[in-house]
């Protein structure tokens, strides 16, 4: 159905090529999932196949790329469209109605499906990836996560032979992720659907792919083959194949049933050991908000929310889509709307105070990073992120490179990966060192290496003295990086406490460790790692 042959490709102005020498071939009816680290080229790869490069994005391509016996380098996008539905790693990019159900229609209107069928199929997507309550709603008014699943029903809707997906899950919670996911599986063995999916959050994938591709990056060779093999010998990998290799499983498990049949003898092991607990902070309560409301219309996001971050803390605020975690975060921050309640960093209410005050008491990092970027060069972002902030030169740079190494000063920020342009503005919003460090979605588009170093920067900035609060669905950062966890349900707070008891008490937000080593509440491979050594 798809093949690579001997394709390489190369940006204008670029030393290196992004893709280089790249022989595959995709079957049909295959789910492949495709793998690598920040900037390995895993989206250029994907927006080879229906002609977006380099008929959109520049360029030059050598090689070709066939897609059901379309040569991309003479059939352009258009031509592709009614055989390849892609979705990006930013939906609202490519969205061009108002409401979702004119959205999902959308497709289907430019190959002139009849009217009939257009009725018919919007139903059936609505209902498969459970869209019925939004079907009316304008796109603006929808969370990230909404918006994504409205992304991929309305590339579903033109009944493509391929579906293309770069980070599909990234702002999804974790069962609308499942849901999602085993929609897109159902479409592939009971339809024959050919699905090529880019991922950082393996663990929500894995199990589901026939076939795993792994980037190398720097002009190395892909690497293919059985998931849990070539996960095992690349550098991304979910943390059950992690767990299955300190077991000495092998191949490693991909799936928790496979690895908890696994795990009998693990859990004996551990039986005698106590599993770690959160570190315990007694700082001083640097943010407190009390009574917080936000409405949009009839709409309330925010109930009436209490809540208090001491110094050193490290609260992540979970809850599915549209739970109100976004507009709580912005509420917070000071420059979102607030209808009504207070909230103080530090003596001051940061509503009241002025953008460069505010900066250095609260820092916000929002779920659209490219909307704080707006110079030309990274370098330039760096350098007025630090003249802003009074800060020496340089340590925006020194920011951005701890968290992702390598990025050209002369790149423009539109022209990075999703993980690093999050990495810039990271970096930017460290950058005056801020009281308290607020985070929507921090680790979207970030690989696990990266999300190490993220959750690094994030302790030491506790260890400072700073607080962090971090909206995430992703279950596994928040395991290994928060100290405690607040869950949203209706813009309300439904549970608070520390990360071990929350996490480990819903199946939903349980990290992979906590499924596959129940009911002990051992919550990272590294934890077990060290209790085994320790032993």
């Amino acid at each position: 159905m798809i093949r690579f042959d001997n394709v390489s490709v190369t940006y204008n102005g670029a030393d290196r090529p992004t893709l280089s020498g790249i022989d595959l071939f995709v079957p049909e009816g295959e789910l492949c999932l495709v793998v690598g680290s920040t900037g390995a080229g895993k989206s250029t790869l994907l927006r080879a196949v229906n002609g977006l490069v380099p008929h959109f994005t520049g360029g030059k391509l050598t090689g070709r790329v066939v897609v059901d016996g379309r040569d991309t380098a003479t059939h352009p996008p258009r031509e592709l469209a009614d055989v390849v539905g892609l979705v990006g790693q930013d939906p609202v990019a490519g969205f061009v109605t108002d409401s979702v159900e004119e959205e999902l229609a959308y497709s289907m209107e430019s190959l002139a499906v009849p009217e009939t069928v257009m009725r018919k199929r919007v139903e059936e997507t609505v209902d498969l990836l459970g869209l019925a309550d939004l079907r009316g709603r304008a796109l603006a008014t929808l969370s990230g996560g909404q918006q994504q699943r409205v992304a991929i029903g309305a590339a579903l809707t033109a009944h493509p032979r391929v579906l293309v997906l770069d980070e599909p899950t990234s702002a999804l919670d974790p069962g609308a992720a499942e849901d999602v996911l085993a929609a897109v599986h159902r479409l592939v063995h009971d339809l024959g659907m050919t699905v090529l999916v880019a991922e950082h959050r393996l663990e929500r994938v894995a199990q589901y792919a026939d076939r795993v591709i792994w980037l190398p990056g720097g002009g190395a060779a892909p690497v293919d083959g059985d998931p849990g093999t070539v996960l095992a010998e690349a550098p991304v990998a979910p943390p059950v194949v992690r767990l299955g290799q300190l077991a000495g499983w092998s191949p490693p498990p991909v799936s928790i049933r496979d690895a908890r049949r696994l795990a009998g003898p693990l859990r004996e092991r551990l039986e005698p050991i106590t599993p770690p607990v959160s570190e315990s902070v007694s700082g001083r309560e640097i943010l407190a908000a009390t009574g917080v409301t936000v409405r949009y219309g009839n709409t309330t996001a925010v109930s009436g929310v209490d809540l208090k971050v001491t110094t050193g803390e490290r609260v992540a605020v979970m809850g599915r889509n549209g739970s109100g975690k976004s507009s709580l975060l912005w509420a917070l921050q000071g420059s979102g709307k607030r209808s009504g309640g207070a909230v103080v960093v530090d003596g001051a209410d940061p509503a009241k105070l002025k953008p460069p005050a505010r900066r250095a008491k609260i820092g916000m990092v929002p779920q659209q990073p490219a909307d704080l970027l707006y110079l030309h060069t990274v370098a330039t972002e760096c350098a007025q992120a630090d003249t802003e902030s009074g800060r020496p030169e340089g340590t925006c740079r020194a920011l951005v490179d701890s968290l992702a190494p390598g990025i050209p000063d002369d790149r423009h920020p539109r022209d990075l990966s999703e993980g690093q342009r999050l990495a810039l503005v990271l970096g930017i919003a460290l950058t005056p060192s801020p009281d308290v460090l607020l985070l929507d979605e921090p680790t979207r588009g970030l690989d696990y290496p990266a999300k190490t170093r993220l959750a690094e920067a994030l302790r030491a900035l506790s260890r400072d003295g700073h607080a962090v609060v971090l909206a995430t669905h992703d279950v596994e950062f928040v395991a290994e990086v928060a100290t405690r966890v607040v869950v949203t349900a209706d813009g309300e707070i439904v549970a608070d406490g520390p990360v071990e008891q929350v996490v480990t008490s819903s199946p939903v937000f349980a990290p992979q460790v906590a499924k596959v080593l129940a009911p002990r509440p051992w919550l990272t491979v590294a934890a077990v790692e060290t209790a085994l050594a320790t032993r």
